[in-house]
């Protein structure tokens, strides 16, 4: 709450007296945090899917996560609609003439895209996003509750053929959002892998957003059946999903500035010029801490090194989601200081809040569950 209370008087503060400013804040933060709750679906969808039995005992953590995206999607659902009725000018491609040949404003690039980029069509796959993700977590969650009270397979098959469904839509949606929401902020650049980039990143933030969650109520009591055996297999996946979020950055980076095409160059152009102790920071961060500390076998299972990992590599790929919205919608006048901050301890403090609360909801261990005794002896 505390956090809450200081972020609710930095987004105050932030909108009356530099509200251009406080817009791409507020989307950058709370994109962040729409990650970390979708991927909680997408975590609980893969082990249905891939009928695992390691992380039963730990899967209503995952299920907490995702019980923040109805929030942070409200949220989101009103910076899109704010753009497309130029409250904020976060998308310079919504800008009144851009796409009008006999406008001064005119961008033939821009108006090249405009059966894509238009406020209608834009506004109109948000929708479809949020509401299909959300359908999804909440089916998912309510299949999981209703499986405590019913014995046998049935609600399981219907889980794992929810799963199943969700992975072909999340596969679809997820690409095209990162275009939408981030992407588009630079129209005249793209890039063919941005969507695997930024799954990558929900993925380290996600796995480590569920560890920490994770080793919390290890500490305060609960979840006597998770053992260091379930903390390994998530230090694993964190120390992946970081190698995987490296390999796209490089990828993008190194293809790009081989190429040396003007249109593409000019995202890193102004990134490096502009940022360039933060952005190759960044990835220093996100690359060397969980590389170098988590390679090891047991530095994933000793909690205070996967807490101090865990938070530095939230704090990195919050500055990387910084670098690609605020410095697209910005330029040189982007910077890091209370308004960015403030906002960052609102999001984190709604969304800490909403898991904790979610998890007092249900048994924080499934009962019925056909995997559940696999997951009991889980050992590695």
């Amino acid at each position: 709450m505390v956090l809450m209370a200081i972020g609710l008087i930095a987004l105050i503060y932030g909108f009356s007296t530099d509200a251009h400013r406080a817009w791409p804040s507020l989307l950058f933060n709370n994109y962040f945090f729409i990650g970390i709750a979708v991927f909680g679906v997408f975590f609980v969808a893969k082990q249905y899917v891939s009928e695992a039995g390691w992380s039963i005992v730990l899967k209503r953590v995952p299920e907490a996560v995702m019980s923040a995206l109805p929030v942070m999607s409200l949220i989101m659902l009103f910076i899109m609609f704010a753009s497309i009725m130029h409250w904020n000018h976060i998308y310079h491609w919504l800008h009144e003439g851009i796409m009008d040949p006999a406008s001064d404003h005119y961008d033939k690039i821009i108006a090249g895209k405009e059966a894509y980029l238009n406020g209608s069509f834009f506004i109109i796959r948000t929708i479809i996003y949020l509401l299909g993700w959300n359908y999804f977590a909440k089916k998912l969650r309510a299949l999981s509750v209703l499986e405590d009270k019913v014995e046998g397979t049935a609600i399981h098959f219907k889980s794992v053929s929810t799963s199943a469904w969700f992975m072909v839509f999340f596969a679809v949606t997820s690409a095209m959002a990162s275009w939408d929401w981030i992407m588009s902020i630079d129209p005249h650049w793209f890039s063919t892998i941005f969507g695997w980039y930024v799954f990558a990143e929900w993925g380290a933030i996600g796995f480590t957003t569920i560890l920490l969650f994770t080793l919390y109520l290890k500490r305060q009591g609960y979840l006597e059946d998770v053992n260091e055996n379930h903390i390994h297999d998530l230090g694993k996946w964190i120390f992946a999903m970081s190698l995987v979020w490296t390999y796209m950055w490089f990828s993008q980076f190194m293809l790009i500035w081989y190429a040396n095409i003007g249109e593409e160059v000019v995202y890193f152009q102004t990134r490096i010029a502009e940022f360039k102790l933060l952005y190759f920071g960044m990835f220093i961060i996100n690359f060397a801490f969980p590389m170098l500390i988590l390679m090891s076998r047991d530095a994933k299972r000793n909690a205070g090194i996967l807490v101090f990992v865990g938070l530095t590599i939230l704090v990195g790929h919050w500055l990387d989601v910084y670098i690609m919205i605020s410095a697209g919608a910005l330029g040189a006048n982007a910077k890091i200081g209370a308004l960015e901050i403030g906002m960052a301890l609102l999001m984190a403090g709604t969304f800490i809040f909403v898991v904790l609360r979610n998890l007092s909801k249900a048994p924080l261990t499934p009962v019925n569950h056909p995997f559940l005794d696999e997951s009991n002896h889980h050992e590695i």
